[in-house]
């Protein structure tokens, strides 16, 4: 565990992010391997099938990863407040929650893969491998809730080191795997989803066996869990609008997939070979964002708020730095990137082509998520639920539609970062407001006026 709210700022968000960086880069790595080992091993199809289950995967968890948002953000006031009774409620409060999630979203996924997929306009030679991937990774949304759900309570107390260990071996795991089912047993796409199920099943429970044995105060019992109602509520009231931000960015991505798929195979397979690249481009700023909310969450619980602007300054100016590196990297680079995943040169050139649109965006992106780290990290979590919803749905889903109708596949392309541009126009112009500052739900031993980390 550890305290954010002494010492050096930047020194202190580098060293809290990094490990969650190396963990998401461990993270999609993990997805990668599904990819090239269906790409290179199974053929363009398999690639298309993997590709057009991950929005809808996205989707399903997207509730879950709010919840956990608002159980990080209460463990990491309430651990700056040094409120130990309240930490451990939140984290029993958050198993039981996540646990029935979990049983839910799956008996829904498993019902309803096959309608998603056709709603999908999903290609006939495509469908049959992309039910099958699907209906095998629903099977264990459960290890995926559970590993997240216990990512999110470390992090809240400031540990970040665990969550990239045990992700580590899981990525391991899951490379052994995806080659043996594929090259030595055969299995197609589905040795691919077994493997990953497996091995997020692994992730979870290291976790939780790490927890139980080495901090006394967090061991649980699962038979003697508690529910905090009021916890839940407060839990719900922070975490649901990230959630349903998430759950309505997963909702345009199945849009935006469902126009791509209108262009065929050829198409579907570009995008999921360059949406790899994409997200591995778009992790730092992520994850520095993430450990930016834990860090604001500590300080404002312990009455620190002028600790706030400093830490915002320094992730911006770290998570900038690295985005104008990648972004060099994917222009110049972007083919020998895609290459990876395939050999079909039709495929490498639409991959390519999206990556040369969308990579001078990605300056937006970066300035949009770092800002929303903040807010968040105090508590308020509507304006980019609501920023979300208007840049994807009334401004990159209709140009999708637009733009697509004139130019083609192409058009795709342009209308993704469109949102990025309106996103962050929103984030920046409420952080500037210092409206969020009134949002904190832990408000102990202020040290000076609250006001003043907006200025």
């Amino acid at each position: 565990m550890k305290d954010l709210t002494k010492g050096n700022e930047t020194t202190q968000i580098i060293f809290f992010a990094l490990p969650m960086l190396v963990g998401n880069i461990f993270q999609q790595f993990y997805n990668m391997v599904d990819s090239w080992v269906v790409g290179q091993f199974v053929g363009t199809t398999a690639l298309a099938a993997v590709g057009a289950s991950f929005p809808i995967l996205f989707l399903m968890v997207a509730l879950v990863m709010g919840f956990g948002m608002g159980a990080n953000v209460l463990i990491a006031q309430y651990y700056g407040a040094k409120d130990m009774k309240k930490v451990r409620s939140v984290i029993d409060t958050t198993y039981i929650v996540l646990f029935w999630m979990g049983i839910g979203l799956t008996i829904i996924g498993l019902v309803g893969a096959r309608p998603i997929l056709i709603l999908l306009r999903v290609p006939d030679d495509v469908m049959p491998q992309a039910l099958t991937y699907l209906r095998i990774i629903f099977a264990g949304l459960l290890f995926t809730f559970g590993y997240n759900g216990v990512g999110s309570i470390l992090r809240g107390l400031g540990d970040s080191m665990t969550p990239l260990y045990m992700l580590i071996a899981a990525t391991l795991l899951n490379v052994v795997l995806d080659l043996v089912s594929v090259l030595v047993l055969h299995m197609g796409v589905a040795g691919v989803a077994w493997a990953t199920i497996i091995a997020q099943g692994v992730s979870f429970i290291g976790s939780l066996i790490y927890l139980n044995r080495t901090h006394e105060f967090l061991r649980t019992d699962f038979r003697h869990l508690e529910f905090d109602k009021d916890l839940f509520a407060l839990s719900l009231k922070i975490g649901l609008p990230s959630g349903i931000q998430q759950a309505l960015v997963a909702m345009g991505m199945m849009f935006m997939t469902a126009v791509v798929n209108g262009f065929g195979s050829i198409v579907m397979a570009g995008f999921s070979a360059a949406s790899r690249i994409d997200s591995f481009v778009g992790m730092p700023s992520m994850n520095i964002s993430m450990a930016l909310s834990t860090f604001v969450g500590q300080n404002l619980g312990a009455g620190k708020p002028d600790r706030v602007k400093k830490g915002y300054r320094a992730a911006l100016l770290i998570s900038m730095s690295i985005t104008l590196l990648l972004m060099v990297v994917l222009l110049l680079f972007g083919k020998v990137l895609v290459a990876i995943f395939t050999s079909d040169g039709a495929v490498i050139d639409v991959g390519a082509r999206y990556l040369t649109v969308i990579a001078p965006f990605y300056i937006a992106f970066t300035m949009m998520f770092i800002t929303n780290g903040v807010i968040r990290g105090a508590g308020e979590t509507i304006v980019p639920m609501l920023s979300t919803l208007f840049a994807m749905w009334l401004v990159r889903v209709p140009s999708a539609v637009l733009f697509s109708s004139l130019w083609g596949e192409i058009g795709i392309w342009w209308a993704m970062p469109t949102g990025w541009l309106f996103g962050m126009l929103i984030a920046y112009s409420y952080y500037k407001t210092g409206r969020w500052k009134n949002k904190v739900v832990v408000k102990s031993r202020p040290s000076q006026p609250v006001q003043e980390a907006a200025e």
